[in-house]
């Protein structure tokens, strides 16, 4: 039924390609834009252009910043220099900066390392750690990925690559639930995970 109407189905394609999108929204998220009134149409697509048009990935940390300036993280004197945590994605990051606890860097992998979903260690930006490390000014790391079968093996696979460097890591405490990913956490849970910190 849908074919028939091209311009209708070429949207459920294109929603279709955004991840995390369930296929039970599809029709609703659908909706949502055709009941839209044309203004905020507009106002939509041009809060995407801007978006795309003045951020991008620091070349450091991974995590999105203002082209016209300076990463917030790397680029302040305030954050502690030689700590770094390593997240999966920088939603988590978001997540960390809520509980008002950390003060250090971080360092975004971009996902964690997934043979069933083709993910490899040199599709993320472990590589880039690894520099960011061998630079020396770095004293610890704390590694808080997901608390998943990915997010443990690409913890593992990390602190097998730093093996020998002159840095201590650390890991989150056991706090979490297994399984769970630190976005969808409670402030006081992330808080009391990252003040626990355990060695890995």
């Amino acid at each position: 039924m849908v074919e028939e109407l091209p311009s209708l189905a070429h949207l459920l394609k294109i929603l279709q390609q955004v991840p995390y999108l369930a296929s039970k929204n599809l029709y609703r998220v659908a909706s949502h834009f055709l009941e839209m009134q044309p203004q905020q149409v507009a106002q939509f697509c041009a809060s995407l252009e801007v978006v795309k048009e003045r951020l991008r990935k620091c070349e450091h940390c991974f995590f999105w910043q203002e082209i016209s300036a300076g990463c917030i993280f790397c680029a302040s004197h305030k954050r502690d220099q030689a700590t770094v945590c390593v997240v999966e994605t920088w939603q988590e990051i978001v997540a960390i900066e809520k509980t008002k606890g950390y003060t250090g860097l971080y360092h975004v992998l971009g996902g964690s390392i997934s043979p069933l979903e083709g993910v490899s260690a040199e599709d993320l930006t472990i590589d880039a750690l690894v520099e960011r490390i061998e630079k020396g000014t770095i004293k610890e790391l704390i590694l808080a990925t997901n608390q998943t079968p990915e997010g443990e093996a690409t913890a593992s696979y990390i602190a097998r690559k730093l093996k020998g460097k002159n840095i201590v890591i650390s890991c989150l405490a056991r706090g979490l639930p297994v399984g769970s990913s630190l976005e969808g956490m409670d402030r006081l849970t992330v808080f009391k995970a990252l003040s626990e910190r355990r060695p890995f």
